[in-house]
């Protein structure tokens, strides 16, 4: 498999130059140059072991890893020691089924790629010539991404990592999930901004080519490639396992997103022949994406605080990435819409329905893509949502579960809805009793230690520059 650039303008490269690559050197988005059709091999792998799915999942994807290297590295990730138990279990809740993504050792779903990516960058870093084996990773996070590529790097040679979020815009447990770690390859970062201006600092710094190559940055956000991949597979399981116990033909899932990582993964395994009728994306009030399926034009507005802290973002990182497919894979086009974005703020998509316009789009769909239904739940819907599960059905939801329950309950009936559960309950203690009006409903041991931990972080201005002489320092100091 080659990877090429959604701009168009790097040469084609192998699996592993692409997950070290992170950020492509053009700015784009690296991509898989051709989606594999495996619809014919759906019926051979169900009720494969979750890590036996994952091997063959991926193998199309990887031409530059022996597989049995692979396999190896998928089985050390997903090892019942790191997540006690099923790595995606569902549960039937009421209509719904809840794809449980939590049970990793930070507790959100980031755990199912970025253990995977702790892996892999030990493995490539290990096979380079002596002089390229160092890498410092530079991370934004809204909340939960922090600490999983934190728990997934700890302690490794060769590798730092720097993670920025915004000061006071993550939740008190997300916070102290990152900063209690207290490794010396691990540098936490509190940035005087929203996680939008994180990304950006993020972006600008790997743009800069020079400083990018003397400092060996990589990346871990879902703009790296790797972490798409590791997501899709469970799609794939999740929907075997839903079919066998409803007997439906085919499943919908409902996602909740703000940089559009995991539902774009989504979208990949529909593509490759999953048997998923539509996927249903779910946002806050942050609804940058809920109005680009409803209207076609994506269009920024303030990053408004919520309940839901890992999606308060209006610049979707990864959505690039599905905009290059809708293009026709042209990079001179995308580099062109966003050039227009970049200085407008705003970009249109044709919807596809002739001159008629989004006014001629079937009703029941989303106005831009068919595979595509959308809506974005308010505050009052999450608390709605967590406050009801929990008294019908004894099943707790974090908020940002909650915002993609909320919408999913718009769409019923129909095929299926597997709502994606990304995130423990414990993590959002305060929304929980704000809902239900108890305390004893959201916790976990784990969090309950993190509350006696010495933390550490470095509180820096929303300046490009003071982020770069940090990490400058930091690696240069004797």
């Amino acid at each position: 498999m080659e990877y090429v650039s959604t701009r168009g303008q790097i040469r084609p490269i192998g699996f592993s130059q692409a997950v070290m690559m992170g950020l492509a050197d053009d700015g784009g988005l690296v991509v898989p140059k051709d989606i594999p059709d495996v619809r014919g091999r759906c019926d051979d792998w169900r009720g494969l072991p979750y890590e036996d799915l994952a091997l063959e999942v991926m193998t199309p994807f990887v031409g530059d890893i022996p597989r049995d290297d692979m396999r190896d590295m998928i089985h050390r990730t997903y090892d019942v020691r790191n997540y006690g138990g099923p790595v995606a279990p569902v549960a039937r809740v009421g209509q719904m089924f809840v794809l449980e993504l939590f049970h990793g050792p930070t507790m959100a779903f980031k755990d199912v790629a970025l253990q995977l990516l702790g892996n892999l960058f030990e493995y490539i870093l290990a096979r380079r010539a002596s002089g390229a084996r160092a890498m410092n990773i530079l991370a934004a996070t809204s909340g939960d991404t922090g600490s999983a590529a934190i728990c997934g790097v700890r302690g490794r040679k060769g590798i730092n990592i720097f993670v920025m979020h915004p000061h006071g815009r993550v939740s008190p447990i997300q916070e102290r999930q990152m900063t209690a770690v207290l490794d010396d390859n691990v540098h936490n970062i509190a940035l005087e901004g929203s996680f939008d201006d994180c990304q950006r600092i993020m972006k600008e710094l790997f743009g800069d080519l020079e400083f990018k190559n003397r400092y060996c940055l990589g990346a871990v956000n879902s703009v790296n490639w790797a972490r798409v991949l590791a997501q899709i597979v469970y799609y794939f399981s999740t929907a075997a396992e839903v079919q066998k116990l409803t007997g439906a033909a085919k499943v919908r899932f409902a996602v909740p997103t703000g940089n559009f990582g995991d539902v774009l993964a989504g979208w990949y395994a529909m593509k490759m022949g999953a048997p998923i009728s539509g996927l249903i994306l779910a946002t806050n009030e942050n609804d940058i994406l809920a109005r680009f399926f409803s209207t076609g034009e994506y269009s920024l507005a303030q990053v408004r605080q919520t309940l839901s802290p890992s999606m308060d973002i209006q610049l979707a990182s990864n959505f690039e990435r599905y905009l290059y497919y809708r293009v026709g894979q042209d990079g001179d086009r995308l580099r062109g819409l966003m050039k227009q974005f970049a200085r407008t703020g705003r970009l249109t998509v044709p919807c596809g329905c002739g001159p008629a316009g989004v006014s001629a789009c079937p009703g029941g769909i989303n106005r831009t893509d068919p595979d595509f239904q959308a809506g974005a739940a308010k505050t009052a819907d999450v608390l709605d949502a967590i406050r009801q599960c929990h008294s019908r059905h004894g099943y707790v939801l974090d908020p940002h579960t909650a915002c993609g329950w909320a919408v999913a309950e718009k769409f019923l009936p129909g095929d299926p809805i597997i709502c994606l559960a990304t995130a423990h309950p414990a993590k959002f203690p305060a929304a929980i009793e704000q809902a239900t009006g108890r305390n004893d409903l959201a916790r976990h041991p784990r969090i309950d230690k993190l509350m006696s931990m010495s933390t550490r972080s470095t509180l820096l201005a929303n300046d490009k520059q003071a982020v770069r002489e940090f990490i400058v320092n930091r690696l240069e100091r004797p």
